[in-house]
């Protein structure tokens, strides 16, 4: 029997005009609005493996913002030149980060959410979940994402009812495996079954590559989702599937739901 686990952002919801936009949004505030990183310049980022949590993208955005204003004030002293006085700011503090881009993603109320959040796409349907049940396949939840967020779009959106979820705040952050293996206690995997990684990220087939290297006797796939935004162009679109590609996916889908029993069972026989 093979195990399925799913990424949710970019795999299960569309965030390019909620995460996404609340990253961009974030380092534009904290540049006091001279930088906006284009969704080119964030997928950039996110294939060096390292950023898969985007407040963290948000801060090294930041700091690499500044750090190239003091390299080129550095370059007109050198020349002789005034430099610009801003590129002396301080870097922000990781807390003030998170507070503004969850103020962008949430909302400003805390109970009742009305930000970004609120309006992103849905990749899949329920019943998507139901025919990998009737087919006897196990299926669960590693997500990046706080358990909050992640259950907003997997409970009451999808009405899933008490799935197995690891979140932000149970493991390590990805290319870290240790989320995996906890998702993989919770569906009672013997360590024998075929076990597939759905995500949209370097760091997501890093992920299933490490779990690979500690566990090399067992079997782990990793398949790739193109996210939304890059499928605009065929260019953009094949760019990205090469980036998946190199970071170690067996197969790209333009979608989730094309990921069926079938595939998964003739998947799972390679």
């Amino acid at each position: 029997m093979t195990i399925v686990i799913f990424d949710i952002d970019g795999v299960i919801r569309d965030v390019g005009g909620s995460y996404r936009r609340a990253l961009a949004d974030t380092v534009e505030h904290f540049t006091q609005g001279n930088y906006r990183p284009t969704p080119e310049e964030i997928d950039r980022l996110k294939s060096e493996g390292l950023w898969n949590n985007d407040w963290e993208a948000s801060q090294e955005l930041i700091r690499r913002y500044f750090l190239a204003q003091k390299f080129a004030a550095q370059k007109l002293e050198f020349l002789g030149q005034k430099a610009n006085q801003n590129s002396a700011l301080n870097l922000p503090n990781y807390r003030e980060i998170v507070q503004f881009f969850q103020c962008r993603y949430r909302g400003t109320d805390p109970h009742n959410w009305n930000g970004y959040i609120c309006s992103e796409p849905l990749l899949l349907e329920p019943q998507y979940f139901e025919s990998l049940t009737r087919s006897h396949i196990k299926w669960g939840f590693f997500s990046g994402a706080t358990r909050a967020s992640a259950e907003f779009v997997i409970k009451q959106r999808l009405g899933l009812v008490s799935p197995v979820l690891v979140a932000m705040e149970d493991a390590p952050g990805k290319p870290d495996p240790t989320g995996l293996w906890q998702t993989l206690g919770q569906l009672n995997s013997d360590n024998l079954e075929p076990v597939i990684y759905v995500g949209d990220t370097v760091a997501d087939m890093y992920t299933i590559n490490n779990a690979r290297q500690q566990q090399p006797t067992s079997t782990f796939l990793g398949v790739g989702i193109l996210p939304p935004h890059v499928q605009k162009t065929s260019e953009s679109s094949q760019a990205y599937t090469e980036i998946l590609k190199a970071a170690g996916a067996l197969l790209i889908l333009a979608n989730v739901q094309e990921l069926t029993p079938d595939v998964i069972q003739n998947l799972s026989d390679v």
